[in-house]
């Protein structure tokens, strides 16, 4: 999915950044590493989370990335980590399967920061940023469609679901009828082109978020799946944590933390009984919360890097119970694009 350190919605898809793990002092007191441990960082990215813990404890990390160039970058801490760290170029929502496939297998702890990466806002051939021109793309791995195709050949209800839903855009028909509306006289193959065409019709006050935010971070999440690749994560850490083992998880924005919060809230619930049938149904708990509620950065750290002001952290530590049955994850999920004849909101 993404790998991110360090970026919050605000700077979702522009402005320039260092290279800063967000909450990190709280991500190792949650995650807890132990000399002779197994831990997977999902999201690579830059690599700080993965240094730190290859510095807390004697263990090893199997550290994730779908972004080729965070893969290349890593090669140094590899060499470094005197045969400690392993470094796979995959989707973390594979985590369980590629612990499996390096014998790995079983965690003690698993962190998934889910934000996009400041190296790749930097980038504007990455299209991420509507703060610099650079081809609309979006894509972290490099495959599928991009953001331009999106736009391209979207009808404008499927591109207001999408700005809607992932870019929580209240403005999302406009913005859509105005993407089609451009489309027929050009295409639209440039982020500033689309940050242009937005502006147009969404208006922001001084100080305010830039118009275009919120959609373009809608379609980075469309184009890289985040959301389903995030439900994945979850149940394959899940499947792959040894019991006592620590799944923590930074989000920043709403719509993945709302995600993170009901997974976690599930998994930890005691099965229900009542008076009439007194005999509980449903699995076990499969996870003990380890943070009661969200975990949020200090003030120092805002200070220090405004960016992790919207972070939340969570954690949970794995049971002893099997893990759930997975059919309930896409309920997690928003509800799928309407068709063109279906009833808009």
């Amino acid at each position: 999915m993404t790998t991110g350190h360090g970026v919050g919605p605000a700077d979702a898809a522009g402005g320039p950044a260092r290279h800063l793990p967000v909450m990190l002092r709280e991500v190792l007191a949650h995650l807890a590493p132990k000399d002779a441990g197994h831990y997977v960082d999902g999201t690579f990215g830059a690599g700080g989370y993965t240094s730190a813990i290859l510095g807390a404890a004697d263990c090893r990390v199997l550290a994730i990335d779908r972004d080729p160039t965070a893969i290349a970058a890593g090669q140094t801490l590899v060499e470094a980590s005197g045969q400690r760290l392993l470094l796979v170029h995959d989707r973390f929502s594979r985590l369980d399967e590629i612990a499996a496939e390096q014998d790995f297998m079983p965690l003690d702890g698993v962190v998934l920061d889910i934000g996009v990466s400041s190296m790749q806002l930097d980038e504007a051939d990455r299209g991420f940023s509507f703060r610099r021109d650079g081809p609309l793309d979006m894509r972290m791995g490099g495959d599928g469609l991009s953001a331009a195709d999106l736009c391209a050949t979207l009808d404008d209800v499927r591109l207001a679901h999408i700005i809607w839903t992932f870019g929580e855009e209240r403005h999302s028909r406009a913005i859509a009828k105005a993407i089609v509306k451009a489309r027929e006289e050009a295409p639209i193959t440039r982020t500033a082109q689309l940050a242009e065409i937005v502006s147009r019709v969404v208006w922001a006050k001084p100080g305010e978020m830039h118009p275009a935010t919120r959609t373009f971070q809608a379609l980075r999440i469309a184009v890289n799946e985040e959301l389903s690749e995030l439900v994945e994560a979850l149940a394959a850490a899940e499947r792959a944590l040894r019991p006592g083992g620590r799944l923590v998880v930074v989000t920043f924005h709403s719509l993945e933390d709302r995600i993170v919060k009901t997974f976690l809230s599930h998994r930890a619930k005691a099965p229900s009984a009542s008076r009439h049938q007194p005999q509980a149904e449903g699995p076990e708990p499969s996870f003990r919360l380890v943070a009661k509620g969200a975990v949020e950065p200090g003030p120092d750290e805002v200070a220090g890097n405004p960016r992790s002001r919207s972070a939340k952290l969570r954690a949970a530590e794995r049971t002893d119970a099997p893990a759930h049955p997975g059919g309930d994850l896409m309920g997690l999920l928003p509800p799928p694009s309407p068709q063109r004849h279906g009833r808009r909101r």
